[in-house]
C-alpha cells in the first residue's frame, strides 16, 4: 500500500536522501516523500538492500528508490540491466512505494523496449524518469516517449545544471505534457529559489537534496596516504523545514 504523501500549501517536496537517516531527517522535517540513494557525489546509485529495508521501516512517507546500477551515463549493459531488474523486484517487494529510473539509447533517446520492461515490472509502484531525460537529445520527443510508457513522474532541471538554469524548459515541458505526467524540477533547489521556481514553472512537486555536510570524524591522519577520510553528506532537517516553511509561503 502506497503511504501518504502530504501536500504542502497544493505542493508536495520531494528530498533526496542518501542513507536510512537522512531519509529519517527529511520525514522529520516535514517532506513528502524521499528518493532514497546513495554515492550523492557521483550523482546518485542504488541503495543497498540493507539500507532500502530500513529505509521502509523507518518512514511512514513515501520512499521512492533510485535504480541505477552506477554512475556515468545512461546506456547500460546486459548485465546491469539485469541488476537493474532485481533491484526494482525487490523494492516492490519490500513495499516500496516507487522507483526511480531511466536508460537512454546511445543516440540519446528513451530505450523505450528496456524501460517498458521495468514499468512493467515495477507496477503498482510509481515510476519516475529520473534525470537520464536531462541527456536526451530531443526533450519534447523523450517526454512523448515516456508519456507513452506510462510513467507517473519526470525529475528534470530542464536540461540545465540546475532548475533554476531551466525555468523556461521546464515550463513549456509541463505546458506540453497538460497534466498527462508529472514534471518535478530538481537540481539546485534551495530555500532561497524555491518559490520563485514553483511559481515560474507552474510545477506541483520540486526536488531538493536539503544537504549538509560533516567533516571526517577521524582523529588519526596519515601522512603518506591519501583518501578515505574525506567528508561526507547527509539530509539536514533544518534545511527540509526551511524548505517546508518557503512552500507554504508561495501563493
Amino acid at each position: 500500500m502506497k503511504r501518504t504523501e502530504k501536500e504542502i500549501n497544493g505542493y508536495r517536496l520531494e528530498i533526496c536522501s542518501n542513507s536510512s537517516y537522512s531519509a529519517l531527517q527529511a520525514q522529520l522535517g516535514g517532506a513528502s516523500r524521499v528518493e532514497l540513494c546513495q554515492n550523492l557525489e557521483n550523482g546518485g546509485t542504488t541503495p543497498s538492500y540493507g539500507q532500502i529495508k530500513r529505509t521502509r521501516e523507518l518512514l511512514d512517507i513515501g520512499v521512492h528508490v533510485l535504480i541505477r546500477p552506477r554512475g556515468g551515463d545512461f546506456v547500460y549493459s546486459n548485465d546491469e540491466f539485469e541488476e537493474m531488474k532485481q533491484d526494482v523486484q525487490y523494492c516492490k517487494e519490500i513495499g516500496c512505494d516507487g522507483v526511480v529510473i531511466g536508460i537512454l539509447l546511445p543516440n540519446g533517446d528513451v530505450d523505450k523496449d528496456r524501460c517498458a520492461e521495468l514499468v512493467k515490472l515495477a507496477q503498482p509502484m510509481t515510476t519516475v524518469f529520473h534525470r537520464a531525460f536531462d541527456r536526451c537529445r530531443d526533450a519534447e520527443h523523450a517526454l512523448e516517449d515516456i508519456i507513452e510508457l506510462g510513467f507517473d513522474r519526470i525529475l528534470t532541471s530542464g536540461l540545465r545544471n540546475t532548475a533554476e538554469e531551466g525555468k523556461e524548459l521546464l515550463q513549456l515541458l509541463i505546458e506540453q505534457a497538460q497534466g498527462r505526467i508529472e514534471i518535478m524540477p530538481g537540481s539546485g533547489v534551495e530555500v532561497t529559489n524555491v518559490q520563485h521556481i514553483l511559481q515560474y514553472t507552474g510545477a506541483k512537486s520540486i526536488h531538493s537534496s536539503a544537504k549538509e555536510i560533516l567533516p571526517s570524524s577521524m582523529l588519526y591522519e596519515s601522512d603518506v596516504l591519501a583518501g578515505m577520510n574525506e567528508p561526507t553528506m547527509r539530509t539536514s532537517r533544518k534545511k527540509v523545514e526551511k524548505l517546508v516553511e518557503a512552500i507554504e509561503d508561495t501563493n
